[in-house]
């Protein structure tokens, strides 16, 4: 009896270890797939990324309050770091932003120089205005914010652009500007710098909006037959042609309703995020889809600017909708202004998530 016991024992034995094994489910060969391909992802970005510096960023990035909702464990970790790229690659996940509907795009943006005085005079006749007493804000469905102005206790839409443009605001004035498409170049950008007759530079920064929509002057243009097509438009061409027919600049200008009032800043371009933005490293996104404060890779290429990098997104735009579109910010200078007004190049994005 014992030898047939252990007969039966060394039977199980052989059978089990040639049982088949268990196919792996579609779920988890997606997993696999998925782990594989943001390792592979990783690898690629490493070749030409300083991780020094980006920990130094993404340091700088967490005291944004924001940035702790998103990265809570992760910023606290960052302050005790030895190996910068171990740091990245074992604390955070990429997952692919996949496209939608609408344009998956990279632009660009940066901070333009105007000139300007304090006083009004001949030149310099193009007010800058701060926030406006009367603007009002009330926080409506989902949390939806809707500016207006209160009369006789009803809500109002605010002044339109052309509206503005016709009357005296009740808000300070920040300053002069002798040109009036460089001061809706401003508002476009969101920041700017003004050199003033003395020499000094001032800077200002986003401070609200009217509450209206914005609307893209390079596609009313195109709607008007002025270009053929969004392959001829770049902030270069709208405004040479706008010099070239100055009276149709104002008529062109108020098809975009939205106004950007301004504050003065005591430091560089500041974006939504509350910090100073780095050149080629800040982007403005929709935060509908992608949370401020988030460590993304992007990968775009085209004839005017190539970027396969990681970046912040720091910022946000009127113009910028979608899970896929993005507004890199290029810096202050002629290069900037130059590679700025003619990126429009298709994009892909991946979101860095905490694995913590």
């Amino acid at each position: 009896m014992r030898y047939y016991f252990s007969f039966l024992v060394c039977c199980v034995f052989v059978l089990s270890g040639c049982a088949p094994k268990t196919a792996p489910t579609p779920q988890d060969q997606a997993f696999v797939d998925s782990l594989e391909g943001s390792n592979a992802r990783f690898e690629a970005l490493s070749q030409n990324e300083n991780f020094d510096q980006l920990l130094e960023l993404f340091k700088e990035n967490c005291k944004a309050p924001l940035t702790k909702k998103v990265y809570a464990n992760v910023c606290r970790q960052a302050n005790d770091v030895q190996d910068a790229k171990s740091f990245f690659k074992h604390s955070f996940t990429l997952k692919k932003v996949e496209p939608n509907e609408q344009r998956s795009m990279l632009t660009g943006y940066y901070e333009p120089l105007l000139h300007g005085s304090l006083k009004k005079t001949e030149r310099y006749k193009y007010p800058v205005y701060g926030k406006p007493k009367d603007l009002v804000m009330i926080v409506g469905e989902n949390d939806k914010k809707m500016r207006g102005r209160s009369v006789k206790g009803k809500m109002l839409p605010y002044y339109t652009r052309e509206e503005i443009g016709k009357r005296k605001l009740n808000a300070e004035i920040l300053c002069y500007v002798d040109d009036k498409i460089d001061l809706y170049v401003m508002e476009i950008q969101g920041s700017g710098r003004v050199e003033l007759e003395d020499g000094r530079v001032i800077f200002i920064g986003y401070a609200d909006t009217n509450g209206h929509p914005y609307k893209s002057l390079g596609r009313e243009m195109i709607n008007r037959g002025i270009f053929a097509s969004v392959d001829e438009v770049s902030m270069q061409a709208m405004k040479a042609w706008l010099l070239a027919h100055p009276t149709q600049i104002d008529t062109l200008l108020n098809t975009n309703p939205s106004y950007v009032f301004f504050r003065r800043m005591e430091q560089r371009a500041t974006g939504s995020l509350g910090l100073v933005l780095t050149p080629e490293r800040s982007v403005a996104v929709d935060r509908s889809y992608i949370p401020l404060g988030s460590l993304l890779a992007i990968q775009s290429r085209s004839e005017t600017y190539d970027v396969d990098r990681f970046v912040f997104a720091q910022d946000t735009g009127g113009a910028i909708k979608g899970p896929n579109r993005a507004d890199m910010f290029m810096g202050y200078g002629q290069r900037a202004e130059y590679v700025a007004g003619q990126l429009k190049a298709p994009l892909e994005v991946w979101i860095m998530e905490p694995k913590f």
